[in-house]
């Protein structure tokens, strides 16, 4: 019986990604040390891994590439002026609407993990006929 499902996002600065998360989208940490920290928010969990800790299998040790993590928000325009009006923001999409059933920004988390901030949104255009 599965009891729980979290991404872990192996980082070269495990310290400036926790502080990311913590300080950009309200994670708290539940457990913190040099090389590994899990943060928790309601009944959502993320955790950090120093990508050349010992627990990672030789040949496996680098850093998150090609990560884009979902987090989906009740209001993305309005995380949209909160995000931007931050000096430390870097936005890799600008905020928009897609047919998909998306209204969304990305913006890039320390180590290069993209964060794709998504309000779900009706369905158009080619995806309009698509179930809810």
């Amino acid at each position: 019986m599965i009891t729980s499902i979290y991404p872990v996002l192996m980082t070269a600065d495990v310290a400036a990604s926790a502080r990311y998360f913590v300080d950009v989208f309200g994670f708290e940490s539940v457990f913190d040390s040099d090389w590994c920290v899990s943060l928790r928010r309601d009944a959502w969990e993320l955790a950090l891994l120093d990508a050349e800790h010992t627990t990672i299998p030789a040949g496996y040790r680098t850093p998150a590439a090609g990560v884009l993590l979902n987090i989906e928000v009740e209001d993305a325009d309005s995380e949209y002026r909160r995000l931007s009006a931050r000096d430390d923001t870097e936005l890799a999409l600008d905020i928009r609407s897609e047919e998909f059933g998306q209204r969304h920004f990305i913006v890039v988390a320390p180590g290069g993990v993209l964060v794709d901030v998504i309000q779900p949104i009706p369905y158009t255009g080619a995806f309009a006929d698509q179930p809810s």
